[in-house]
């Protein structure tokens, strides 16, 4: 444990910010899982929960969470899939 009070402040924040960050890749999880699971289930709405997927990866990229290729690559993939 830092004994500096300005090390003590930084611990702080640095766990606010894990935390802030895993809420953020939960969602953009549960984004994809939901358009993966409308394919393999052959629902309709399938391509809006793409578009829904699509704009999660774009906002973990804005936000810094993924990088840019990543999401391109994870996006590309999703389209594939729903062909």
């Amino acid at each position: 444990m830092p004994q500096i009070k300005s090390a003590i402040k930084r611990v702080k924040t640095q766990n606010a910010t894990r935390k802030h960050n895993a809420a953020q890749m939960n969602e953009l999880r549960t984004a994809v899982k939901k358009f993966k699971a409308a394919v393999a289930a052959g629902e309709e709405d399938a391509s809006k929960l793409r578009l829904e997927a699509e704009s999660a990866l774009d906002k973990a990229v804005s936000r810094g969470l993924i990088h840019k290729n990543k999401a391109s690559r994870d996006k590309s993939r999703l389209a594939k899939l729903a062909k």
